[in-house]
């Protein structure tokens, strides 16, 4: 039987000489997944502004300076402040709404993000059909739609990586060398809004010679110069800021190295990790990622090393190096680093799976969507009590200021979860409170002695004992026994219902009980109930 013309549609690979439609002619195709990743954005927007990096990154991008992690997230931060600077001047927009400006942002930046993996699909398998399938899969990615509607990082990155890898491929399999050049910038660029755009480095080298390249010295030259120009995209703006020790940097960063020094401590990397991991793996888009081992091997058994399987590869690559990264294990955000390459390849092996089963390419095309409906709807009900508890908390981050208001401008607040919300309050210029911090910033055994320094200096400590703010799981449950210890070390006077201020013992004045034991884990059963196994025991 004679395949037809719609089924060798799918079968085009690179070497397929066949035009491709151009994007504004391929509109049909694009557009329906743009519009759906821009409407979940916009359902499931955070109502603040995010994980807590996001307050980080908010204080950072009013006051125009880069953030103490990593490589300083300086194209973000910066790009951001531009974008606050104009809408303080024409809009005198305040500080505290400064948030929405760079949430909305990063929600229109969602579907062209969508577009561009539309565009790097269709260009590495020459199928339209595949392309919108590949587009699909990012527009339903669970952690990618929570975080389009966040002040993070991570959507940016998605669309400038793409960009980066689609005008890098295109340079090279058109021969235009300053297409290369440009594509590798830009991914070096990437690396200034999220650090992880570095692991798409081996694309730069073996890309070129997979993609039809001879291995000879102007070739050679050629790939040298791209990855040169992406480690100076890299590393320079931060090398620059850094060296320039702007408003402190150098301290501010140093701060962030040794913070980070002790949650590797609290969470190393162990082979107990793997668990958590493939979850969060999982999660990041559940077709594709189970698609890609049968799909890279059928990949390989039939046409060997192509792009688009070193593509998907080097996605893999990408995403497993994030094991050896402590936060993986808690966050799933991290995986969206490899989403851009991995879906071209098992949109690919479902179109051409599908074809051959259906025989008929528009009936498996879709197929394919239904069955990335179906797996969406089942994914949407699992995660909607997770989602729920997010939203809660963030409810809360931004309320938050309500409370402080209640205390004096210069306060010592000690206020355990929300010392987050107590620092961005603090940091876009609502007050000058200070905190005893939790994480990296929790004094330990001397917290009584802290505390006892800042009374000696006239200071006034305050404690928010909001159960709700004290977790009696994982490592902040360390936390929240020492500070049911303090209560014999000090007299309290009640603020409002959860909130005490903490007074010497020579204080008669202040003869409040907070009862903070009732912060315990083991006065908690119900809550205790749902922290992981190895937190429980008390």
């Amino acid at each position: 039987m004679t395949p037809s013309k719609k089924t060798i549609t799918i079968t085009h690979r690179i070497e397929d000489e066949s035009p491709l439609p151009k994007l504004s002619a391929a509109w049909r195709w694009w557009l329906p997944p743009a519009i759906i990743a821009l409407a979940l954005a916009i359902v499931f927007t955070d109502p603040f502004i995010g994980d807590w990096d996001g307050l980080d990154y908010t204080i950072s991008a009013v006051n125009g300076t880069p953030s103490s992690m990593a490589l300083g997230r300086i194209l973000f931060i910066f790009a951001n402040h531009g974008l606050w600077l104009v809408a303080r001047t024409l809009f005198h927009l305040p500080a505290e709404q400064a948030y929405l400006l760079f949430k909305y942002a990063v929600m229109a930046q969602c579907p062209i993000a969508v577009v561009a993996c539309w565009t790097l699909a269709r260009d590495v398998t020459r199928s339209i059909y595949t392309a919108t399938v590949a587009a699909l899969l990012v527009a339903v990615s669970p952690v990618f739609v929570i975080y389009s509607g966040q002040v993070m990082t991570d959507v940016p990155s998605v669309l400038l990586v793409t960009l980066a890898l689609l005008i890098h491929f295109r340079g090279l399999t058109s021969r235009r060398m300053w297409m290369v050049l440009i594509g590798a910038m830009l991914l070096g660029a990437a690396a200034n809004i999220r650090e992880t755009a570095t692991f798409y480095a081996p694309w730069l080298v073996f890309a070129p010679f997979v993609s039809g390249w001879k291995f000879r010295r102007r070739e050679i030259l050629w790939t040298i110069l791209a990855c040169a120009a992406f480690l100076f995209m890299a590393i320079v703006p931060f090398a620059t800021w850094y060296a320039m020790d702007l408003d402190g940097y150098r301290v501010a960063w140093k701060g962030w190295r040794e913070s980070t020094g002790a949650e590797i401590a609290r969470h190393p990397v162990e082979l107990r990790n793997l668990f958590p991991y493939f979850v969060f793996f999982l999660a990041l888009s559940p077709m594709a990622v189970v698609a890609v081992p049968v799909a890279s091997w059928q990949e390989w058994r039939e046409r060997r090393l192509t792009p688009l399987l070193l593509l998907a590869l080097v996605g893999l690559f990408a995403n497993v190096l994030l094991f050896f990264n402590y936060s993986t294990v808690i966050n799933w955000r991290y995986f969206l680093t490899g989403l851009t390459a991995l879906v071209p390849l098992s949109a690919d092996y479902f179109m051409r799976s599908q074809t051959k089963l259906i025989g008929n390419v528009r009936h498996a095309f879709w197929s394919v969507i239904a069955g990335i409906v179906f797996i969406t709807i089942l994914c949407g009900i699992y995660l909607r009590p997770i989602s729920s508890e997010y939203v809660k908390k963030r409810i809360e981050t931004k309320n938050y200021l309500a409370r402080l208001q209640l205390l004096p401008r210069d306060a010592i607040v000690i206020a355990g979860g929300q010392t987050i919300a107590v620092n961005y309050w603090h940091g876009i210029g609502a007050g000058d409170w200070q905190t005893i911090g939790t994480g990296s910033g929790w004094p330990g055994d001397n917290l009584v002695s802290e505390i006892e320094n800042y009374l000696n200096q006239g200071r006034r400590v305050f404690l928010d004992a909001d159960p709700n703010w004290w977790s009696p799981c994982g490592w902040q449950k360390s936390e929240t026994r020492a500070i049911t210890k303090i209560e014999q070390h000090f007299h309290f006077r009640r603020v409002s219902e959860t909130i005490f201020e903490i007074r010497p013992m020579n204080d008669d004045s202040a003869h409040d009980a907070p009862q903070l034991e009732r912060l315990l884990p083991e006065k908690r059963p119900g809550e205790l109930r749902g922290c992981p196994a190895l937190d429980k025991e008390t």
